[in-house]
């Protein structure tokens, strides 16, 4: 029996799809959006709530997430000036997302599992 192999090129991804993948897919970023759904926080409190995060790294995802609309940067004119991050609408938009990521991780991974995954992984920054 002979196979044939179909000329119609394949469908390509959808690019909406692609670019929201490109974005939230980047290391940390998913953490970052996490806490933030919790309301806004200070840079210090962001450092704290995702261990192993640099302060140069947390800086390049806040900036990458403030330029597509997910985050807004909040200055409060006072001394000292006292700088919040918070999820715009478009990025409270994505609690369903979280929430089911949520749901998948506690019904797919034990925490003997993340804990292994965790203590092994190198400290990488990007």
């Amino acid at each position: 029996m002979t196979s044939t192999i179909s000329s119609t090129p394949m469908a390509h991804m959808c690019p909406r799809y692609e670019r929201a993948i490109q974005i939230l897919g980047k290391r940390w970023t998913g953490l970052l959006i996490d806490a933030l759904m919790q309301g806004p926080r200070r840079f210090c409190e962001l450092t704290a709530l995702v261990e192993g995060l640099s302060d140069r790294v947390l800086s390049d995802r806040l900036r990458e997430l403030e330029a597509e609309g997910v985050v807004e940067r909040v200055v409060y004119p006072q001394i000292p000036v006292r700088v919040e991050y918070k999820l715009t609408e478009k990025g409270q938009a994505l609690k369903p997302v979280v929430d089911a990521i949520h749901i998948w991780a506690e019904t797919w991974f034990m925490p003997e599992d993340v804990d292994a995954t965790v203590t092994s992984e190198p400290n990488q920054q990007n």
